[in-house]
């Protein structure tokens, strides 16, 4: 990694830290941050080059940050990092971090959109969804079903979340990647074993 890069991430980092303040990882006390971190950290070992780890730290700016926006961060981080980061986001037109859409409403946008998305965000977006996911069933296994009573959608809505995520992923990704994704969403089955209809 050249010296610019690296810059170029502490910078991000400290951006991120800025933006997401004292938030929480929902229904934890674990600093917001942490989850950015790893994000980040996941996007360089799966074989993300540096813009994407920068994407990585990044990625929930728009959804979770009232005074971040797409323009904001095309000026502090260049074209594509902006374009990654709106690309990883389910906000809707109108939305604020304070004041969202319906959350299906907001999945199946997201859904619909990563479909048609390059390998390069869907890598960031599958390293979000693969450090949620191990958090997810971390706490399953020792607080079990009563864990996902944290996050807005039902349990059967989750369970179809990473159901239809999983497939908008695709499989030109890193295998290992997937394969990690596609276990835990395997574990996730057995908390959650009948999916009704998201709807």
């Amino acid at each position: 990694m050249t010296e610019e890069e690296r810059t170029r991430l502490a910078e991000a980092l400290r951006f991120a830290l800025d933006a997401h303040g004292d938030q929480k990882r929902k229904g934890t006390q674990i600093p917001y941050v942490s989850h950015l971190v790893q994000v980040a950290g996941l996007v360089l070992e799966h074989g993300g080059d540096a813009e994407q780890a920068v994407a990585g730290l990044l990625h929930d700016a728009i959804e979770d940050c009232d005074d971040v926006d797409a323009e904001l961060l095309r000026a502090r981080f260049g074209p594509r990092v902006a374009r990654i980061v709106q690309s990883c986001s389910d906000v809707l037109e109108g939305d604020a971090a304070g004041a969202k859409s319906p959350w299906l409403e907001r999945k199946r946008r997201y859904i619909r959109h990563l479909r048609t998305t390059d390998a390069a965000t869907r890598l960031v977006a599958g390293c979000d969804k693969l450090h949620n996911l191990r958090s997810m069933i971390a706490d399953l296994e020792v607080e079990g079903r009563s864990t996902l009573d944290r996050f807005t959608g039902t349990p059967e809505q989750i369970r179809w979340y990473y159901d239809e995520v999983r497939g908008a992923l695709g499989d030109d990704l890193p295998p290992r990647l997937l394969a990690e994704i596609d276990g835990l969403i395997d574990l996730l089955h057995r908390f959650v074993p009948v999916s009704s209809p998201a709807a």
